[in-house]
């Protein structure tokens, strides 16, 4: 019974002994990878939040298009923002030539009436104060006031007025009456002058509203472009070497008070 037990054990050494050696040697490779590649064993939280936190090449390639297609939709819309400028632009500009020209008509309507008061306040020639000279002279101021409405220089309102006799008197002087008439086309195109540099404020406003539209969406579609992720290997990790150190060695200073060393 002692033999056969002493025979089973010497033949199971062998086995135990290859068991062992092949264990060692695992070993041995683990030891003998650790000493040569530490990285390989090291755990990384930060790797590996960072890993997790990404997504994956599928979801990057689709966040890929969708950004693509926003890029283009976003330049869309600011190639038609560019046009709308240009166009309220070009209104900003006949805006400001209707202002000038304006200006220029009220300049002369002003310069007309200094003269026509010159004028009038010298003696005036004697004519007969008949009722044909005061049919004559109404005719005239009608006639004087229906060529200003067509030329634009009195609104349908001072006409209307001129026909019915309100405010007016056609029974004065023509160089008396030329001199009313020349006031009133001069308050007229004083307030269409004043009117056209209103537009013109109004249509600078709108240009630079659609300029500024303009160049907002095309900075848009140029940070549409961007990439939507950065690459795993560009990420920078969670806390750099050394930030703990650096953070009790320097002291944290209040904003808006000076070092003691200051005072």
């Amino acid at each position: 019974m002692m033999r056969t037990a002493l025979s089973t054990v010497l033949l199971d050494a062998p086995r135990a002994a290859a068991i062992w050696l092949g264990l060692l040697g695992v070993v041995t490779l683990a030891i003998a990878g650790l000493l040569l590649r530490p990285q390989l064993f090291r755990f990384d939280a930060g790797a590996r939040i960072r890993e997790a936190a990404l997504p994956s090449r599928s979801e990057r390639i689709e966040l890929r298009r969708d950004q693509e297609r926003w890029a283009e939709e976003v330049a869309v819309a600011a190639s038609r923002a560019e046009a709308t400028a240009r166009h309220r632009r070009e209104e900003w500009l006949t805006a400001q030539d209707e202002a000038e020209q304006s200006w220029r008509a009220y300049e002369a309507a002003e310069a007309n009436v200094r003269r026509l008061s010159d004028a009038a306040a010298m003696p005036l020639p004697q004519t007969d104060r008949t009722p044909a000279e005061y049919a004559d002279r109404e005719r005239w101021l009608h006639r004087a006031a229906l060529a200003a409405y067509w030329r634009r220089e009195l609104s349908v309102e001072q006409l209307s007025d001129v026909f019915a006799h309100r405010g007016w008197d056609p029974r004065l002087h023509p160089v008396e009456q030329e001199l009313v008439l020349r006031r009133a086309v001069r308050d007229h195109l004083f307030a269409q002058q004043r009117a056209a540099r209103e537009r013109e404020q109004l249509a600078w406003r709108a240009a630079e509203l659609a300029t500024a539209a303009a160049r907002s969406l095309r900075a848009e579609a140029a940070r549409a472009l961007l990439p939507v992720v950065e690459e795993p290997d560009s990420v920078l990790p969670l806390t750099a070497p050394g930030a703990a150190e650096q953070t009790r060695e320097i002291p944290a200073v209040v904003v808006g008070r000076a070092p003691a060393a200051a005072y």
